[in-house]
Formats: structure tokens, C-alpha cells, sequence
């Protein structure tokens, strides 16, 4: 056969495979890049559900109230759809088409979390009241009716009915974990940090506890004369803070002292006497009680967190994360193989979580058993409750699209995790190759749930501020203080005045 001929062979076979190839190669870069499109849309409309939950917890003085979080979780999700929507709007997506694809966002706390998404709403039908029935020919009796009762689903007068598909935040759900060991049977309850709240049977006796896990081995003295890691707890802490007072309309300076998550700020009167206030939106509000203007929140945090460390010591040093159990079932929390047989792997580890300073290893160290228990079942309880939201999400849609869990990867779990964070996901819609199935984790350092390393600044005597890791900062003994981030955030007061809204910034010097 002439070489013409076996050149004409070739072209005729390799060339619809090269247009095959080519057109093939051309639609992935196209899948691919209208997925990164989508995850910058996505994070981008997370980031600013994030960053309205800041602007809100921040200028808010009744922020640390459940109420109040609601309502600022709410405002987080409605700008969440709304940036969604306006990100999505050259595709085609508008808000109401856009919330079929979002089967759960995720609010992390500081001891638990919120999942919005939908859910069946079902009314009460255990508390009956007296209702008033007339039969229509003048005469009318009373019976006893439930919510279940009146508010049925062909009342056309009521706002919310039996069976109503809705969307909305579910109950507040804990980073708890139920352990069982002979008679012992109590629930507790983890934190971003070391604090927990233990409730339950220990000893025979029904058991409410709550405090800070510490290094004993690290504290020294007792009372007002304690000392930690070698330093000094003072007990003579004055803390300062720029306030805008509504009576005088000035922003001012004030010494202050926080009780019970309320700062009192210490001011004097017309005669010159001691005068204590706090403030709530516009107004102030003076207090009967005078108090100290010194903070002896350390010390007490010091005392409080040794005494509850040596109460665990005691208790719950042979609890092991084998003795975890299911909260409702009480079933064993083992993992399983393909058989649904447990093996000899415990889902939440088998070691001693509460036996301090095991292997010379400090309980607030983050590879102590204490630490690595609390961050498994703050894991879990997310999976295990995510889970179930977003999969149940497909009784409520119509389309063909399966929503699943999507397989996080292991420094995605550390961020939600080791953080208060927003999770959201975006399933089911249609890049063309494929199909978009996508989550955005944001986390967020401006918050007053919890404070991280991240979340303080270190001053020292020459006015340079240093993050607390800063190698600096290592034996040195000029540092004039520390300062939250938040303090460094514009607050805005809304008022009654001409000008309607007062800024400033609580540590700026004016």
C-alpha cells in the first residue's frame, strides 16, 4: 500500500478522536471553571453572612442573649440568600429558586450550633385551654381544644399550620456527650475551649457542675495571693473603656467592671459622689449598688477553675471515651464494619479522657486526652446532626437532585471545629458536565462567644501592640497589657439627637 494511502487511513481515524478529545477538553476547562466561579459566589455570599453577624453581635449591647443571638443569626441567614441571589443573578438564579439548592447553613457557637433548614412544623396537641363552640343555631358549649385542634389544616385564619413545610433555625444543639460506667449516668457538655458542664448521676448523687479545666500543677497559693505558671494573678485590675454617654451625648473614658456578661461604669455626680451605670441602645441607666472598680475576675477565675479541676480529678478519672454512649438509645457509640458488627475501634477513642497530666502531657496541652475528646465529639455531634438535616432535605424537594453530606477534609474540620464559623452548602445545581455540589466554611475571630489567641492583642510600654505568639514577646517583662480585637472595632450607637448615629472605637485615644 503507497505511503499516500496509508496517510489518508490515518487522518480519516484520528481525526474525529482529535475533535472528540479537543471538544471533550474545552467542556471540562468550562466544568471547571464554572465551578470555581460557583465557589467564589458561594464564599462570597458566606463571608457576608458572616460579616453582618459581626456588625451585629458587635454594636449590640444585648448580644450575649439568646433573643438577641436569634435575631442576629436570622438578620445573618436573610443577607446570606439575599448575596446569594444578587451573586447568582447573571446565571439565572433568583433568591427563591436558589434556596431548593441549600440544604442547611451551620452557625458554630461557642458550646453548640444552629442548623437552618427546613423542617415540618408540627403544633402542640398536649396542652388543651377552653374553647368556645357555637353550633350555629344560637347555642354554644365549651370544650377543650389543643393548638393541634384549632389551628388544623383547613383553618384559614392561621399563621402557621399542622404539617407546614418551613424554613427556619432549629433548637440550639450542645456539644454534649452521654457517658455510662456502672451506675454513673451523666451528660456533658463541651465547650470551644476548656469549659464544661457536667449533669447527671455520679457517686448516687444527682450531679450539676460547670467550670474551667486547668493544670493544677500549675497554680500556686490560694485566695487573692495566687500565682500561675510563676506570674502573678493581680487582684487590683482597673479596666478602662471608651463609652458614649447619651445624657451629655460626649464620648467619654470611663472605669469599668463586667458582672454577669453587664459592664457597670463608674462615674460621679453633680456633688461629687461615686455613681454607677450601665448602658442599654440609647440610654442610661444608673444602679442602686455601688461597686469596686477593681477586677478581680482573675482571681476568681483562678480559685473557681482549681476547685472544679480537683472535682473531676476525683469523679472522672477512669471515664474513657468507651464508656460513650448514644444520648436517647444509650447504645455504645462503637464503630462498625460492613457487617454493622462493632470492631475494636471506639468511635470517640478508649483512653482516660479526664486522668490529668497523663504521661506528663497538661490537660489544657491541645494533644491531651481532654482536648482530643472534647474536638472528637464536637465533630460528631456536627456530623452526626448535619447529617441527618441535610439528607432529609430530599423529603422536601421535587427535583432529582441527592442531597449527601459532603466528605470535609481534616483542616476544614480543625477551622469549624477550633472556631465560632458559618458552614453553608450549595447542591444540585447544573454546571453542564456535571453537577455542583459545594460548601463554604468561613470563621470568624470578631465575636464575643469566645476568645482565642487570635482574638487579643498584646500592648507593651513602648505602644507596639504584638500578637500573643510573638516571639517578641518571649521573657519579656515590658508589656503594659492586652486588649480584645473587638476593642478595637467601630461601635455605633443609634440616638434620638440631629445626627442619629454616634461612632467611635472603645480603645482609640481621643
Amino acid at each position: 500500500m503507497k505511503i499516500q494511502n496509508l496517510a489518508v487511513i490515518f487522518i480519516i481515524i484520528i481525526l474525529p478522536i482529535s475533535v472528540i478529545l479537543s471538544e471533550y477538553t474545552r467542556s471540562q476547562i468550562q466544568t471547571l471553571s464554572l465551578q470555581i466561579s460557583y465557589d467564589d459566589k458561594l464564599n462570597n455570599a458566606t463571608y457576608d453572612a458572616l460579616k453582618t453577624f459581626q456588625l451585629n453581635t458587635i454594636n449590640s449591647a444585648t448580644s450575649d442573649l439568646a433573643n438577641s443571638k436569634l435575631s442576629d443569626i436570622e438578620a445573618s441567614v436573610s443577607i446570606f440568600f439575599r448575596s446569594i441571589a444578587s451573586n447568582f443573578n447573571m446565571a439565572g438564579y433568583n433568591q427563591e429558586v436558589l434556596r431548593e439548592y441549600v440544604p442547611a447553613l451551620v452557625y458554630t457557637m461557642y458550646d453548640g450550633y444552629y442548623i437552618y433548614s427546613p423542617y415540618t412544623n408540627t403544633l402542640d396537641n398536649t396542652n388543651k385551654i377552653d374553647v368556645v363552640i357555637d353550633d350555629g343555631n344560637g347555642n354554644s358549649h365549651i370544650e377543650q381544644k389543643s393548638d393541634k385542634d384549632i389551628l388544623h389544616a383547613g383553618s384559614t385564619d392561621a399563621t402557621y399550620k399542622e404539617g407546614d413545610r418551613l424554613s427556619g433555625l432549629k433548637p440550639y444543639i450542645p456539644y454534649s456527650c452521654r457517658y455510662q460506667k456502672g451506675d454513673d449516668d451523666f451528660i456533658i457538655t463541651y465547650s470551644l475551649d476548656n469549659y464544661i458542664t457536667i449533669q447527671g448521676m455520679i457517686g448516687g448523687d444527682w450531679v450539676y457542675k460547670y467550670g474551667y479545666l486547668i493544670d493544677e500543677n500549675n497554680i500556686q497559693g490560694t485566695g487573692d495571693n495566687i500565682k500561675y505558671r510563676n506570674e502573678e494573678i493581680y487582684s487590683d485590675e482597673t479596666l478602662e473603656e471608651l463609652v458614649y454617654n447619651p445624657d451629655n451625648d460626649k464620648i467619654e473614658k470611663y472605669k469599668y467592671i463586667k458582672i454577669n456578661g453587664v459592664k457597670y461604669y463608674k462615674d460621679t455626680d453633680a456633688d461629687g459622689n461615686e455613681v454607677w451605670f450601665s448602658i442599654l441602645g440609647e440610654k442610661r441607666y444608673n444602679q442602686p449598688d455601688n461597686f469596686s472598680e477593681k477586677n478581680k475576675a482573675a482571681i476568681y477565675y483562678y480559685n473557681e477553675a482549681k476547685e472544679f479541676t480537683e472535682f473531676v480529678k476525683r469523679n472522672l478519672s477512669t471515664i474513657t471515651g468507651a464508656d460513650a454512649v448514644d444520648e436517647i438509645t444509650g447504645q455504645t457509640l462503637y464503630e462498625k464494619d460492613e457487617d454493622g458488627k462493632p470492631t475494636s475501634n471506639y468511635l470517640l477513642g478508649n483512653y482516660p479522657i479526664f486522668k490529668l497530666n497523663e504521661n506528663g502531657v497538661s490537660i489544657e496541652d491541645p494533644e491531651s486526652n481532654f482536648n482530643q475528646q472534647r474536638l472528637a465529639v464536637i465533630r460528631y455531634t456536627i456530623e452526626k446532626n448535619l447529617s441527618i438535616a441535610i439528607n432529609n432535605y430530599n423529603n422536601y424537594t421535587s427535583g432529582t437532585t441527592n442531597f449527601q453530606m459532603p466528605k470535609l477534609k481534616e483542616d476544614e474540620w480543625d477551622k469549624i471545629i477550633n472556631n465560632v464559623s458559618i458552614i453553608s452548602f450549595l447542591q444540585g445545581l447544573n454546571m453542564g458536565g456535571k453537577v455542583y455540589n459545594g460548601y463554604s466554611i468561613i470563621t470568624n475571630n470578631l465575636n464575643r462567644e469566645v476568645v482565642s489567641e487570635d482574638s487579643i492583642y498584646i500592648v507593651t510600654n513602648d505602644n507596639q501592640y504584638h500578637r500573643t505568639n510573638d516571639l517578641e514577646l518571649q521573657g519579656s517583662t515590658d508589656i503594659k497589657g492586652g486588649f480584645l480585637n473587638l476593642d478595637f472595632e467601630i461601635k455605633s450607637v443609634e440616638t434620638d439627637r440631629v445626627t442619629g448615629k454616634v461612632t467611635y472605637i472603645p480603645q482609640r485615644k481621643y
